[in-house]
């Protein structure tokens, strides 16, 4: 989700644990659970045991946080449809398969790419990265090189008439002084509009001085980075409107990225967008003729000529739904579905590794603070100026470990192998639900719910069969916490109620059957309840199967400290919370696959 609101944790406390099979010891951190799980044979009940050990192979580092359009999401993709042609699913997506593909394209530069001045070439990643965006930037040869000041500071910018025509090489801010924006676009707004965008919609190209700072794979990785660059022809989707902080697309570099690579600006040229271009120090100097240490805006180089050799590769199988069937029991109702859903992508992995224990501790600290506050506050400048990290008990289990994977453990990992604990907890019944069960996990949901509107354009079962769709995306925390007024009984339910009044009663009559209901929260429901939280309904999934006129509820357990970020890790999921809620949507699942009649929708 964009315009993130942590909730959290308090601060983390590891202690060591002795491995009854050997004397080695094995760091387990507050909650008991170790980093890495060594797999164990999964049974048809719903267990604690076999959602870690699904959950331990899909968010291992190894699946590369799983961003869709990234070889990472095939390997989850693929984990995914091994697991239900083991439990014998029947597959439903093309031809036969668990997959369904999307016409995804990947883009990027070719190494051929080149830029020069006064006869010395640039050295690709060495000095000068160009960074892809959904469409090839138009060409420039002899232009112009000047440099245009601080990114985000307009007093020391040149005008947009200097600027136009020209290869602007721009400073990165300082940080903390709030001009960092994503990438640097224009002006360093990383697209999202202003006068720095618009300032410097004229120019050929936009060269910022930030490379120094990461290393050669790093600065590899800018050009084959999946945010912003992995694109469905135009009018292929037509996801629901995700402004306002809408889910999709959430993962904030891909929006600035997308609109900083397009040049995206009113007063922009008409036709191909703007390059964008990262450079050293030693490069800019080589553009500007001069070092570029103490350059004063508006001083001019030589002339740059540039070759952006822009590539597309079509990538279906990186970024793809999987899609499986229980037949119900019933002649009749078999013919008709009850859906089930969640997202197998994530957002992949950061350009710089950082210490994975200070993060995860800074962020529990920084939550806690939110917690103490109260459920709407936000931690102010000087409270987090206030934290202070004790990384001694750490460093007595362990070295530095520096991790650059996000792994969606949450998000939405949990949900994504919750749906494959209920398959096999389903196909181990002797006697089938009435109705069939529909199990989809809608790729890209991160990038734009779009997945699961090409799901919904385009459904391998007809649409008017699909009875309800249940989505569960993140339900793998809700500790006290891990948000304010979470608990043991914590649960979201969203939209139960929206579209039909016979599925928002099943929501709760299958709830008061558990030995231990759940305190459902239904605030989310209201954005004028919850600020920041806005739009939740059409932040996910559900929400194209919705806009078909189909009754969905989507569950899900909060936004917590380490939502999107690299501590997102198995070993922080609540583990009994997680098989309890798994146990119940399952509950809910059978129970509106046994009824005789689909939830009937509201009259208009």
């Amino acid at each position: 989700m964009k315009n993130i609101r942590a909730a959290g944790l308090a601060a983390l406390s590891i202690f060591a644990g002795a491995c009854a099979s050997a004397p080695i010891v094995t760091p387990m951190n507050q909650f008991g659970l170790p980093a890495k799980l060594a797999p164990t044979p999964t049974a048809a009940a719903i267990s604690e045991a076999d959602l870690k050990t699904r959950l331990y192979i899909f968010a291992d580092d190894s699946m590369q946080g799983r961003a869709y359009g990234r070889e990472g999401n095939m390997k989850g993709t693929t984990y995914i449809a091994n697991e239900l042609k083991r439990l014998g699913v029947e597959p439903a997506g093309d031809n036969g398969t668990y997959f369904q593909e999307m016409p995804v394209v990947q883009r990027r530069f070719a190494r051929t790419s080149a830029l020069a001045t006064g006869g010395r070439a640039l050295k690709w990643v060495d000095e000068w990265i160009a960074m892809p965006g959904v469409a090839a930037p138009r060409p420039f040869d002899g232009a112009k090189v000047i440099y245009g000041g601080t990114v985000g500071d307009t007093t020391t910018q040149i005008t947009a008439a200097q600027a136009n025509g020209k290869v602007v090489i721009l400073m990165p801010a300082a940080p903390g002084t709030g001009g960092r924006g994503g990438p640097p676009g224009g002006g360093g707004a990383g697209g999202r509009g202003g006068a720095p965008v618009n300032r410097f919609a004229g120019a050929v190209a936009i060269a910022t001085v930030d490379l120094d700072a990461m290393n050669m794979g790093s600065r590899a990785f800018i050009n084959d980075s999946p945010q912003g660059r992995i694109n469905a022809p135009p009018g292929a989707l037509a996801p629901p409107d995700t402004t306002a902080g809408g889910r999709g697309g959430r993962g904030g570099a891909a929006g600035g990225a997308a609109g900083g690579a397009a040049g995206g600006s009113a007063g922009a040229p008409a036709g191909p967008p703007q390059a964008q271009i990262r450079i050293t120090r030693a490069a800019a100097s080589v553009l500007l003729g001069a070092a570029i240490e103490g350059a004063r805006p508006g001083a001019e180089g030589g002339t740059v000529s540039g070759k952006l050799d822009f590539v597309e590769t079509p990538v279906p199988q990186f970024a793809r739904n999987v899609v499986g069937i229980i037949r119900g029991s019933d002649p009749k109702l078999k013919n008709s579905f009850v859906a089930l859903g969640g997202h197998p992508d994530h957002v992949g992995f950061d350009r710089n590794p950082i210490d994975a224990d200070s993060l995860q501790m800074y962020n529990a600290a920084r939550q806690a603070l939110m917690n103490k506050g109260g459920e709407l506050h936000q931690a102010t400048p000087a409270e987090l100026a206030s934290i202070k990290i004790n990384l001694d008990s750490v460093r007595k289990l362990r070295p530095v470990r520096l991790d650059s994977i996000r792994n969606g453990a949450d998000d939405d990992g949990s949900g994504s192998m919750a749906l494959l604990e209920i398959a096999e907890q389903v196909q181990g019944m002797t006697v089938k639900p009435k109705r069939s069960l529909l199990f989809v996990w809608n790729n890209g949901e991160e990038v734009g719910l779009t997945g699961s509107a090409w799901f919904t354009m385009h459904p391998t079962v007809p649409r008017d069969s699909i009875v309800a769709q249940i989505n569960i995306d993140m339900i793998g925390r809700g500790r006290s916490k891990d948000i304010p007024g979470g608990g043991d009984d914590y649960l979201a339910v969203v939209g139960s109620q929206r579209l039909s009044t016979d599925l928002g009663q099943s929501v709760v009559a299958n709830n008061l059957k558990q030995p231990s209901p759940f305190r459902l929260d239904y605030r989310f429901d209201s954005t004028t309840v919850w600020p920041g939280y806005n739009n939740i309904y059409g932040r996910s999934d559900h929400a194209n199967y919705a806009r078909f006129n189909i009754p969905i509820a989507f569950f899900f357990t909060g936004l917590h400290a380490d939502y999107h970020q690299l501590s997102d890790e198995p070993q922080y999921i609540d583990y009994p919370h997680y098989a309890r809620i798994t146990q119940y949507i399952n509950d809910l699942v059978l129970d509106l696959a046994n009824k005789e009649k689909r939830p009937a929708l509201f009259k208009p």
